[in-house]
């Protein structure tokens, strides 16, 4: 008979906020964040995963978030950051997964970026699925933030959001356990998967909570989501959209399972 995998209980999701006792590899900050997330199946994400992951839900529904957003001072911990090398987009597709011991965590499908070099050592270093891509980042007049991206490789317009925070002068919100704010949010453990070693990774990272408020999307799509092959898990218009203020972040080294 085989083991029953149990979900992340709330103290699970609360323990990896815990910045780890060991030295980070990395500093970097994410800024000018917008999250759009879609209910799916939980068995349609299921058979996506990687042997030894297990989609993690939330009012039992798995859930498929695209993230566009700017990465600003990327550099080795202990050094300062460079121009252009350590400024750079990136857009990502993920959903929520946890180990066999309960330890939840982010699948990526792909992550995009804009720096030949980011992609390279992500790929190679952290075992990430990073494509390289065109993209532009800019602030519009009506004050509304112009987001593009262009994966290398991929036909028709490409993928375009245009977002604000709702109201500029509403509260900041950081989320409590057991809300649908902290399951998708507050997430500091990534799984990779080498595939030629048929093995999988875990990283953790270190910031603040996110302080979020609701979002003004004037424009949005799915391109990136059929990008990675997934287009019938999307329907209809994302349920759960906000925007982050920046956070600085500290990155951990990988770790195998």
């Amino acid at each position: 008979m085989e083991a029953t995998i149990s979900p992340p209980t709330d103290e699970q999701r609360i323990a990896v906020l815990q910045r780890p006792d060991e030295r980070a590899v990395m500093r970097q900050t994410w800024s000018n964040l917008l999250f759009l997330h879609w209910r799916v199946r939980p068995e349609s994400i299921q058979q996506t995963l990687p042997e030894g992951l297990f989609v993690d839900t939330f009012d039992d529904s798995a859930w498929l978030g695209v993230v566009p957003f700017e990465m600003r001072n990327i550099r080795p911990a202990g050094l300062f950051s460079v121009p252009w090398l350590s400024f750079f987009l990136e857009l990502n597709v993920r959903t929520y997964v946890h180990d066999e011991q309960g330890n939840p965590g982010v699948w990526f499908y792909s992550l995009d970026t804009n720096r030949w070099l980011a992609y390279k050592i992500a790929r190679t270093f952290f075992k990430l699925p990073y494509f390289p891509a065109n993209m532009k980042m800019s602030r519009r007049d009506d004050g509304l933030l112009g987001y593009r991206a262009h994966r290398t490789g991929e036909v028709g317009p490409g993928s375009e959001f245009v977002y604000s925070p709702a109201d500029r002068d509403d509260e900041l919100a950081t989320a409590e356990v057991g809300t649908l704010e902290f399951f998708l949010l507050e997430r500091y453990l990534l799984f990779s998967h080498d595939e030629r070693r048929r093995r999988l990774f875990s990283g953790q990272v270190n910031h603040e909570p996110y302080q979020f408020q609701n979002a003004d999307v004037r424009e949005w799509d799915a391109a990136p989501v059929e990008w990675d092959g997934l287009s019938g898990l999307v329907n209809g218009n994302p349920i759960h959209q906000c925007v982050a203020q920046p956070v600085d972040v500290e990155v951990f080294r990988l770790k195998g399972l």
